[in-house]
């Protein structure tokens, strides 16, 4: 009898032997290791900040040519760190043709777009770096992005246009002098290199790449033409769908989070150490409101400062050269000019209860405008004023 629980223990052990041979990892053959992800040369490469982001969180891969899917350019605005992946997906000229197929025209663009297409399409970097600007951009700046594409000036953009940005990107990056494993990747993030690839997908190669954005702007042929009553939805579209995401990950379904919500949603973006976040977060308890939650709505207002923030500095400079600390009206004034949105008093309130630090009823503004501009860290550094800054935005970031 004594021997019955040894049995029993050598027929468990031999079942999770046997479980762990036959579902072990086996090796990757050579076509797999081609496609690596992590491939060395990226890794060496000296790229800039947004040219390495795009690089990390680029899961596709056409001719050659590095690619984001819209679903990458989501957790890359909204993700610290991309989520672990082996390898880019290799996309067949069939599989791209089925992508574009199924591109919804721009006529009937919603706050899901992004969502909706998630893994079936491809935005290239100059995509990646437009579609940036769309999330920093005020509406003021949308007619200024529109001008810029539209060179002939008959309010309507076309196909050819729109790719004046790629151009400028391509003469921007051939000027660059770098180390072999720099060159290599950047060819990759705007041309096609020498790979090996079938005859079918080289005949379309050889044509430039139509991504999922061109064709939503311009249908399957490239044949349509973008208005700016168009553009402007896509633009107020694309910002509304980052913010829905952000605000969905704490409403969980509601149209409201709770005010402590609001403050995790707002310190998410300072690097703060655990005991920093309980200072902060007793702030908002201290403040005795009666009402708790903050609407989606009324963050959407509160997120236009973050459109205009480089008015908001200006009047906020503005504030300081008279006196040290801002109040709670002229918060509220400086929100207002420069947004033209005039944010819920409750939300103001949360503001202070957080940076107000010697609960006085006055804010230095530092903290918070690192936390905004920290929020930003993936825009350009420097706001277009006009066509020519906008362009000149493009080429410096390639610097960075």
């Amino acid at each position: 009898m004594a021997t019955l629980p040894l049995k029993i223990f050598c027929a468990v052990s031999g079942g999770v032997l046997a479980c762990i041979s036959y579902f072990k990892v086996r090796e990757p053959d050579d076509s797999y290791r081609l496609i690596l992800k992590d491939r060395p040369e990226e890794r060496l490469a000296r790229l800039t900040k947004r040219e390495r982001r795009f690089v990390e969180f680029a899961s596709a891969e056409y001719a050659g040519q590095i690619f984001m899917t819209p679903g990458d350019f989501l957790a890359s605005v909204l993700e610290r760190n991309p989520k672990p992946c082996i390898r880019r997906k290799i996309l067949t000229h069939d599989e791209l043709a089925y992508f574009h197929r199924h591109v919804p025209p721009v006529g009937q663009n919603t706050t899901m777009l992004f969502r909706k297409l998630s893994d079936s399409g491809i935005l290239s970097f100059a995509d990646y770096l437009f579609l940036l600007s769309v999330l920093t951009r005020p509406e003021s700046g949308f007619r200024i992005v529109f001008d810029m594409f539209d060179t002939d000036g008959n309010q309507r953009i076309d196909h050819s246009e729109f790719i004046v940005i790629q151009k400028i990107l391509g003469r921007t990056l051939k000027e660059r002098s770098d180390d072999e494993d720099t060159i290599k990747t950047l060819s990759r993030l705007t041309s096609r290199t020498d790979r090996q690839i079938s005859a079918n997908e080289y005949t379309a190669a050889r044509k430039d790449i139509v991504t999922t954005l061109q064709v939503h702007f311009f249908g399957i042929h490239g044949n349509g033409t973008l208005r700016y009553a168009e553009f402007y939805n896509f633009m107020k579209h694309l910002q509304q769908e980052v913010l829905q995401i952000e605000f969905g990950r704490y409403s969980r379904g509601r149209n409201f989070i709770s005010d402590e919500e609001f403050a995790h949603l707002l310190l998410s973006y300072m690097n703060l150490k655990p005991q920093q976040y309980d200072q902060y977060l007793q702030r908002i308890h201290n403040i005795g409101v009666s009402r708790h939650s903050v609407t989606y709505e009324e963050f959407e207002s509160f997120c236009q400062v973050l459109h205009n923030l480089d008015d908001f500095v200006v009047a906020m400079r503005f504030f300081y050269s008279v006196k040290k600390a801002i109040s709670k009206d002229e918060f509220a004034q400086a929100v207002r000019i420069c947004s033209g949105k005039k944010v819920d008093a409750h939300l103001i309130d949360l503001v202070f209860a957080l940076f107000d630090e010697d609960c006085d009823g006055y804010v230095s503004l530092n903290e918070f405008l690192l936390m905004m501009k920290n929020k930003l860290r993936f825009r350009c550094d420097h706001q277009p004023v006009g066509v020519k800054a906008f362009k000149r935005c493009m080429r410096q970031e390639m610097r960075y």
